[in-house]
């Protein structure tokens, strides 16, 4: 939804390139420390590297394939490597992100993926810990950025329930978070997108965190929720019907369309 995480098991292609690597050096009599100092890493990075512990450089592809003779076999693997857009665990999300005709989407503390500026989706991933590596923090800025495309389809509807304490947050700069709320703004003007802000006081349901209901072209509702290192998409019909109740009660608290936009916007002119 919003914040990535790299708290899960190291993908696959990490262990069968670092293993290629490993079974390719042996073949050819090649030392870990010879490939370590070929190539100016350390004996632990080439290590974990084999291992699949840590992302193989493109760099150690190509002194291990020089090294080994492997003609281009194992710089075939770098194309791989390439950083993930997604979390694994919201890859079948991202699926019915895509086809849905409906989403209603509910967030606590953050601006909805969605809806985020440039500056705000780079400052959420520079925040992950552990720390993503430059590569997958741009991969993954620009995977955000490309999914609002669906915003511009005007056949869809798209409503959004955003907590007045993510209003209220600079993620980095005060001219940043200005630029996102009058991106909101912007944003909210389009008829089929609703954005309503949920005051923040008293108790309320939404309290309990994030999810989205998605409706698809076939009427069926499907549910979404993600924490920290995982994600869990529901299509129990219980369990919908019930996220879809706690939705509601939450909308009765939110103010309507054009008293959220008067809201945000006299906070952006506060800044």
């Amino acid at each position: 939804m919003n914040a990535s995480s790299s708290a899960t098991p190291p993908p696959m292609s990490w262990k069968y390139c670092g293993n290629q690597i490993k079974l390719w050096r042996i073949r050819a009599g090649v030392s870990r420390e010879d490939l370590a100092a070929q190539a100016g890493y350390s004996y632990e990075s080439v290590r974990s590297m084999e291992a699949g512990r840590r992302k193989p450089s493109f760099h150690l592809l190509q002194v291990a394939d020089d090294m080994c003779d492997a003609k281009e076999i194992l710089l075939a693997g770098a194309q791989f490597l390439k950083p993930e857009k997604y979390p694994h665990f919201a890859e079948e999300y991202m699926r019915y992100e895509a086809e849905a005709i409906v989403l209603h989407w509910f967030e606590t503390l953050l601006i909805p993926g969605l809806l985020q500026t440039e500056d705000s989706a780079r400052a959420l991933l520079n925040a992950n810990w552990p720390p993503l590596d430059d590569d997958t923090i741009e991969e993954r800025v620009a995977a955000r950025l490309a999914r609002q495309e669906l915003l511009k389809t005007q056949t869809k509807s798209f409503n959004f329930l955003i907590g007045e304490a993510a209003l209220r947050n600079p993620l980095s700069t005060e001219a940043a978070h200005k630029g996102q709320l009058l991106h909101l703004l912007a944003v909210g003007e389009a008829r089929h997108i609703v954005i309503q802000v949920v005051p923040g006081a008293g108790a309320h349901p939404g309290l309990n965190g994030p999810f989205i209901l998605l409706d698809s072209a076939e009427h069926q509702r499907l549910a979404y929720e993600e924490g920290h290192a995982m994600g869990l998409l529901h299509s129990d019909p219980e369990k919908v019907a019930l996220m879809s109740q706690r939705h509601a009660m939450i909308l009765q608290r939110a103010l309507n369309p054009e008293a959220s936009a008067a809201f945000i916007a006299k906070l952006a002119e506060e800044l």
